[in-house]
């Protein structure tokens, strides 16, 4: 059954990074996104770990892929995404992607991590309080920049939004 379910989760995950990666709407592109970043909050649940699920769904999908696709929305600037697409680059990402790939896949077999030495199953289990803990003390720094960080890009596409329409005003007027 956990087979079955892992390979419907990956199908799920693979098919929307494609679709992200290869439509032409960025809305639909980002809605897959949304999706994929889901399918890999999926994996967290089959591993047995609900809490970097949750979080994956919080940060991931309810923070950056909603801005990203708010984003897109706001400003609808369809002359930024107009270039004609070259069959060279396309040819040269698919291997450049399968170059990365070999070479992780290279560094993942010699680096041993199916040797039994590897496993240790004489850990204390993770303390979900204790991450807690951390996140609103020791990791606030970081919590507050990247909410900074997510602030200032809304603000971003606002200001590109506003110019955007009065250009178009101007445009009018003329």
């Amino acid at each position: 059954m956990a087979d079955a379910l892992f390979i419907s989760v990956a199908i799920l995950t693979i098919g929307s990074a494609i679709v992200a990666l290869e439509t032409r709407e960025l809305v639909y592109g980002a809605i897959a996104l949304a999706i994929s970043m889901m399918g890999i909050a999926g994996f967290f649940l089959l591993l047995d770990s609900p809490f970097v699920a949750m979080f994956q769904i919080t940060v991931y999908v309810g923070a950056v892929a909603v801005l990203v696709i708010f984003t897109v929305m706001l400003v609808r600037t369809q002359a930024l995404f107009s270039i004609k697409e070259d069959y060279r680059r396309k040819a040269a990402g698919i291997v450049l992607l399968l170059v990365f790939i070999g070479g992780i896949g290279a560094v993942v077999l010699a680096s041993g991590l199916g040797n039994p030495a590897f496993t240790q199953f004489n850990k204390p289990p993770i303390d979900i309080a204790t991450i807690g803990k951390q996140m609103v003390t020791y990791y606030a720094p970081v919590l507050v920049l990247l909410g900074l960080t997510l602030a200032a890009s809304v603000i971003g596409a606002l200001a590109l939004a506003r110019r955007e329409d009065i250009e178009q005003k101007n445009e009018r007027v003329n």
